[in-house]
């Protein structure tokens, strides 16, 4: 499926990772609406932070998925679809279950429901490695079993299982890809590595809950890259797939590595206040990224090194939108 004047819709548009789609999608010919949820201020999220002649060329629609009539609207006319619009924070869904469940599973049915009623001609969803729980054998190929050890991944389960159920009983065109810890450049202080590297680069100490987990981290880029291959190649409709690097790092090495990147020493301190609740911490996450590479022609171009510079520059240059004594975004 060729992007150039294509019209493709992009939810959670306002993200980190569809924030870098929207540019790929733009730079490459296609006609991009970006929903985002509907604020006050008309903020944007990170899409304020792409080029301003790029900018001009999207359409943003404010909105929110749990509204059906704004997701059908939305979707009229409509050829291409990437989903990511979802509350991704896992801290915040142990204390508002209800409203990540809302967002996550009815904001996936109703956007399922819309790209049935359209007729579009792909629906790629977006899923996450978290599904997985703590790793039960490695590496985590496509038919590992799934466990929601947090309302987030409990939510995205839900949600992947209706995206297959559409393509199982209404033939609906769509494939599910699930990343593995993505990181990069606009990604939210929440996240693992820009945490790291804020209070590196600004904060007395980098203080880190669980230093043994062991994760599997893919560039930004790479994931845009998988996204794009899952829109366009034919013949993967009802398939799952990984977008991971294959490799997985020690988040107490990771921390270190990134603290010699910096070249600012400052100690790393274990808090406890940042541990999830036991039963839900997930130890370790590492991809099986054959069938990405057998069925996308898929396979990371960044290594973890390469990234961490580039995402370290990044941040460097834009600390004012962190607050790296808390590692909390703006």
């Amino acid at each position: 499926m060729p992007f150039h004047g294509l019209t493709t819709l992009v939810t959670g548009a306002g993200g980190f990772i569809a924030s870098h789609l929207v540019e790929a999608l733009v730079e490459q010919g296609a006609h991009v609406r970006a929903f985002v949820r509907y604020n006050a201020r008309r903020d944007p999220g990170m899409l304020r932070l792409l080029p301003a002649s790029l900018l001009e060329q999207v359409e943003i629609i404010p909105g929110d998925l749990r509204d059906p009539q704004a997701v059908k609207d939305a979707m009229q006319g409509v050829a291409l679809v990437l989903h990511l619009g979802a509350l991704i924070s896992i801290p915040y869904s142990y204390f508002h279950p209800r409203e990540v469940v809302e967002t996550n599973v009815m904001g996936t049915l109703n956007v399922l429901l819309a790209a049935r009623e359209c007729c579009v001609q792909r629906l790629v969803h977006t899923s996450s490695s978290e599904v997985y729980g703590t790793a039960r054998r490695l590496p985590i190929d496509e038919g590992h079993p799934l466990q929601g050890q947090s309302p987030y991944s409990a939510s995205k389960i839900g949600a992947d299982a209706l995206a297959d159920s559409f393509y199982r009983a209404f033939d609906l065109p769509v494939v599910t890809l699930r990343p593995f810890n993505t990181y990069g450049p606009r990604q939210s202080a929440r996240a693992v590595i820009p945490a790291i590297i804020t209070q590196a680069l600004a904060a007395p100490a980098v203080r880190l809950g669980n230093l043994e987990a062991r994760r599997d981290f893919t560039y930004v880029s790479d994931t845009v890259q998988g996204l794009l291959h899952a829109a366009s190649t034919p013949g993967i409709e009802g398939e799952t797939i990984h977008l991971g690097s294959g490799d997985d790092v020690r988040i107490g090495d990771l921390a270190r590595q990134i603290i010699d990147l910096v070249g600012r020493p400052v100690d790393i301190v274990f808090d406890p206040q940042r541990l999830r609740p036991e039963k839900s911490e997930v130890q370790r996450l590492l991809s099986d990224n054959r069938l990405a590479r057998q069925r996308l022609g898929w396979e990371p171009q960044v290594d973890l090194t390469q990234g961490l510079v580039a995402t370290i520059d990044w941040i460097r240059r834009h600390l004012e939108l962190y607050q790296p004594g808390s590692a909390l975004p703006l």
